[in-house]
């Protein structure tokens, strides 16, 4: 309980007392936690750092909910991979290593082609749920947010 007094629930109202809004910050917080699921892998702390800016969103608040949302985008990789594929018709993914590597061996620029698709319809799915994702989270961060005193 402790640590996340700490870390989070400590830091969160220090922004609040520093002039941010409870709106703005639930948005920031939003945001980082949609993008940090996104399943690509490397590219999510690019992509807030460029809405923050872009967008003048706190910086920290976005880090913080994007790598907070790391186990999820983890849990989440293999699922819209899966889901990408039922949507838009194609066939499943291996994810096995033993597999990958015989595609691999066989013809690895086919099988970066295949993988690199399969990621486009993992992201696809990924647009169509983040919309839904970001208004329940900024809901239910704004309802948080406004109840921490300032």
């Amino acid at each position: 309980m402790e640590w996340w007094r700490s870390k989070i629930i400590a830091p969160l109202k220090t922004q609040l007392t520093q002039g941010v809004t409870p709106t703005r910050l639930a948005v920031a917080l939003a945001l980082g936690a949609v993008i940090g699921i996104v399943p690509i892998m490397g590219v999510t702390t690019v992509i807030t750092a460029v809405l923050a800016v872009s967008l003048r969103l706190n910086q920290p608040a976005i880090q913080v909910a994007n790598y907070a949302a790391t186990p999820f985008q983890l849990a989440l990789f293999i699922p819209l991979f899966q889901a990408g594929s039922a949507l838009f018709g194609a066939p499943p993914v291996s994810f096995t290593l033993a597999q990958i590597q015989a595609e691999m061996a066989a013809d690895s620029g086919a099988t970066l082609l295949r993988y690199l698709g399969a990621n486009l319809r993992a992201v696809g799915v990924w647009a169509l749920l983040a919309p839904l994702i970001f208004g329940a989270l900024f809901l239910a961060f704004r309802a948080l947010l406004s109840r921490l005193p300032r």
